[in-house]
């Protein structure tokens, strides 16, 4: 059942995060920050303090055993992790609650699960670790259907087999991603993904969304990691052949990748794995200036296309590396590293460094050294980034809790419109948070770079109104959604389109694509219970 250290209506884990008298230094530096008087910290909720309705459903007989409408379960599965999945959970508003959380052991009980909700006219909403920050797992139904099951794959978290000599494994959807490199470090074997929810989210939640991980070139997303997977669907079981590669038709892995649980219930996969890294180089560059931020870009450019392949490449602009803690504000922030289990790394390194003194970087005079322990990610800038990157969540329900309006949105584009798109991006943005909250932050990074071009990833924080929070939000959401399409961006890189980026995703899917998938949504699942507004509409 759900765990009473998980937070129900924040980030992580009860109690963790900054404690009050942090929240009271936040508080102040902030207002000094914006120049505004921010209201008092609203109070955590408590599970006692929650009025929930009555289920609408029960589950049959057979299923009681694994089925729960207790409040902790029903309360925790109710949101994701957005800003206003943070605020009505503040607001003690949890009228969205699934009236029933499922916890299968096996396939036979998904299936079973997806027969009850099919003919209850319930939905079924694929729960992984409940990290969702776009609406993914939230049952916003409408009056289509008679009732929410939330289904909690928690319980198929085991590493089932392994191959050593092709580095593979098959493992369960449902395990978190500590228990999975726990599993696998004894081989010496990593499978090297670790988005920001590492600690909170699930390989079977990753797949689905598409999840963006660790290396910031080369292997980026959780695609470059699957080898074959299964998904119980409402129509039957699917299992794609296990194969390096293959050039049969259209990938029916990729089927499944990004399907965001509306085809089906992934439950296991073969995924690819690496030789754990024991060498490591790291180094911070700085770009000075007003230009520093595009010089930086430049450069970066011209790493991602040397072939080099660094497993960190994120630049920071001086307002980002301002607020991580990894500049003074006045200068760009280049963090570079290198990671391999069977190579020194200094070659790479001082060929990067080279391509970084050629765009005017400021460079490190001992940066081109490989280390054989972790050190080198977690000192200077790079760990100061590396340790708010951890802590940033927690940070965000600090500042929720202020009142203060937070959000996040990450795209892609093309290295020849970058610069255009950039501008456009914080003109318009910059000009909805003025307009809407009297004025803030934006900030950008590169989480991830391509050879053809980079994943901006920007930032807002701005003074809310007590109250108005959710308006704020949606406002801003808005704007920097119909910037992000209009100016040639995707709507999202990593974070899915969930309910949250619908509007974007219609926009920039084509329609004859989209008729194609609500077919295989007919197909597999008939009676459209599968997490209804995802993606398309059934």
């Amino acid at each position: 059942m759900y765990s009473t250290s998980r937070s129900f209506w924040g980030w992580g884990r009860e109690g963790a995060g900054p404690g009050e008298d942090a929240v009271s230094g936040i508080a102040r530096t902030l207002e000094g920050r914006f120049g505004v008087e921010l209201p008092a910290a609203l109070p955590a909720p408590r599970i006692d303090e929650l009025e929930l309705r009555a289920p609408r459903v029960q589950p049959p007989a057979a299923l009681a055993e694994i089925v729960s409408d207790a409040p902790a379960d029903r309360a925790g599965h109710t949101y994701g992790k957005a800003f206003r999945d943070i605020v009505r959970g503040l607001r003690r508003d949890f009228a969205a609650a699934p009236d029933q959380v499922a916890y299968p052991r096996d396939e036979a009980e998904v299936a079973a699960i997806l027969d009850w909700c099919s003919d209850a006219r319930a939905a079924a909403i694929p729960y992984g670790g409940g990290s969702s920050v776009v609406g993914g797992v939230e049952a916003r139904l409408g009056d289509a259907y008679r009732g929410a099951v939330s289904l909690d794959l928690s319980r198929l978290d085991q590493v089932l087999e392994i191959d050593r000599s092709s580095r593979a494994a098959r493992i369960q959807a449902g395990i978190y991603g500590p228990a999975l490199e726990d599993a696998l470090r004894p081989h010496g074997l990593t499978l090297r993904h670790f988005p920001q929810s590492f600690e909170f989210s699930t390989l079977g939640g990753w797949i689905a969304t598409r999840s963006g991980g660790h290396y910031a070139t080369l292997y980026t997303h959780i695609d470059d990691f699957v080898e074959s997977l299964r998904a119980v669907t409402p129509s039957g079981v699917v299992e794609t052949r296990r194969l390096p590669g293959s050039g049969a038709g259209p990938s029916p892995d990729r089927m499944w990748i990004g399907s965001e649980g509306i085809l089906g219930v992934i439950t296991e996969a073969w995924m690819r794995l690496q030789d754990r890294p024991s060498r490591r180089a790291s180094a911070s560059v700085f770009f000075d200036g007003d230009d520093g931020f595009a010089r930086g870009a430049d450069t970066v450019r011209a790493i991602s296309q040397a072939g080099l392949f660094p497993a960190n490449c994120r630049l920071l602009d001086a307002q980002e590396a301002l607020i991580a803690g990894a500049g003074s504000g006045d200068a760009s922030v280049l963090i570079l590293g290198f990671e391999s289990a069977d190579h020194d790394l200094d070659a790479w390194m001082a060929r990067a460094l080279e391509l970084c003194r050629d765009g005017g970087g400021r460079v490190p005079e001992d940066a081109a050294r490989t280390r054989s322990d972790a050190g080198a990610s977690r000192e200077g800038a790079a760990g100061a980034w590396r340790s708010a990157f951890l802590n940033a969540p927690y940070l965000r329900d600090v500042l929720t809790r202020l009142s203060v309006v937070t959000d996040t949105f990450e795209t892609a584009i093309p290295w020849d419109r970058f610069e255009d798109f950039d501008a456009g991006v914080r003109a318009s943005v910059g000009d909805a948070v003025k307009r809407i909250c009297g004025g803030g932050s934006l900030a950008c990074r590169f989480t991830h770079v391509y050879p053809d071009g980079p994943a901006p990833y920007y930032s807002v924080i701005a003074p809310g109104r007590r109250g108005g929070e959710l308006e704020q939000w949606d406002e801003i959401k808005s704007a920097a959604m119909e910037a992000v399409v209009r100016l040639g961006g995707t709507v999202t890189h990593h974070h899915a389109v969930g309910r949250d980026h619908r509007p974007g995703y219609d926009a920039q899917r084509p329609e004859l694509f989209a008729r194609a998938l609500r077919a295989a949504k007919r197909e597999l699942d008939p009676a459209a219970v599968l997490n209804p507004g995802v993606l398309i509409d059934p």
